[in-house]
């Protein structure tokens, strides 16, 4: 709640001093442009995104990050998070956006090449989203669609055209694969590590018979059309309402699921978690579901569970350094 409530006190210390709670115009542009020049990519109704990219030119509030680099702005660089919070509190002084509806106001314009994906990284904004579910990935607008924005009234319709032909949107999206690629030599990537440990080791080994049906290992789309596909196969279909695992798997002949959460930093398989996935093993009428809690080491697993002890009775914990064997939480009296 905390960054609601900032967010709230921005918005009110303005209106109390006479001025808008958001400019009428950011870096020169007003929401009619980015309304026209979304209009022409099919997007124009979806508000949300007008105001999501109308956010992203807000170079007048300082970077809600805490550790951004010195005087950062908003528009640098802004989580999910930031942006649900721009648009629904500063700028309609209502409540924050679903950040799970990201698909619908950051993804239009992520698969053009419009709004990039970055990440926070040791005081830097850094290309792609390279640290998987970090609460430092971010996004902000590609220079050349901003510069579409920018142009003057005779200028931007052309400049739209040459930016959205098939070609450039290809190129765009190359050099963005290749700069996030570049990035993540920067950065540990031991969580995505620890989800290929898990497919590659753990499944094999304990779970005979079971097809790995959804991995959601970054911060793209939440499900992709090759997930799609095989969820299809197996009769589950992921909504945004649902807790995303880390690894989804199916048994097809129990008909069974089976879920693994790496844990890095948090993520276990906590009673809200298998609740709320007990409710999806239902609505696709399967069998029942499982549950692993994987981590890197002894060390980490002793190191998250002193402090939290969240991990669900009834689960199973699986260590990556010691990959031969697997334990089942249990709790006294449990039958």
């Amino acid at each position: 709640m905390a960054l609601n409530d900032d967010v709230t006190r921005i918005r009110e210390k303005r209106l109390s001093k006479g001025r808008l709670a958001v400019p009428n115009q950011l870096q020169g542009v007003s929401k009619n442009r980015i309304r026209e020049v979304l209009e022409r990519l099919d997007h124009g109704t979806n508000a949300d995104l007008v105001d999501g990219v109308f956010a992203l030119m807000d170079n007048e509030t300082l970077s809600w990050f805490g550790k951004a680099p010195p005087n950062a702005k908003f528009a640098d660089g802004a989580s999910t998070a930031h942006l649900a919070c721009h648009i629904g509190i500063l700028q309609r002084g209502q409540s924050k956006l679903d950040r799970e509806g990201r698909d619908y106001w950051i993804k239009p314009l992520r698969e053009l090449g419009g709004i990039e994906p970055i990440t926070l990284y040791a005081g830097e904004f850094i290309p792609g989203h390279v640290i998987a579910k970090s609460p430092n990935s971010a996004y902000r607008l590609s220079e050349d669609f901003k510069a579409v924005l920018q142009a003057p009234d005779d200028k931007w319709r052309a400049m739209l055209a040459f930016w959205s032909s098939q070609d450039a949107a290809r190129q765009r999206r190359e050099f963005q694969a290749q700069m996030a690629e570049a990035s993540r030599l920067l950065v540990d990537t031991g969580h995505s590590d620890l989800i290929q440990a898990a497919i590659e080791y753990y499944a094999p080994k304990f779970l005979p018979g079971y097809k790995v049906i959804y991995v959601d290992d970054g911060d793209g789309d939440r499900v992709t059309d090759a997930d799609r596909r095989r969820l299809a196969d197996a009769g589950v279909e992921l909504t945004l309402a649902d807790a995303m695992p880390d690894v989804l798997l199916w048994n097809p002949t129990s008909n069974r699921l089976w879920v693994i959460e790496a844990v890095t930093s948090d993520g276990e398989v906590d009673l809200h978690k298998v609740n709320q996935l007990q409710l999806l093993a239902k609505r696709a009428s399967k069998s029942g579901i499982n549950f692993t809690t994987a981590y890197r080491t002894w060390k980490e697993a002793a190191s998250r569970q002193g402090a939290h002890q969240n991990i669900a009775v009834g689960t199973f914990i699986w260590i990556q350094g010691d990959p031969a064997r697997q334990l089942k939480v249990e709790s006294f009296g449990q039958s």
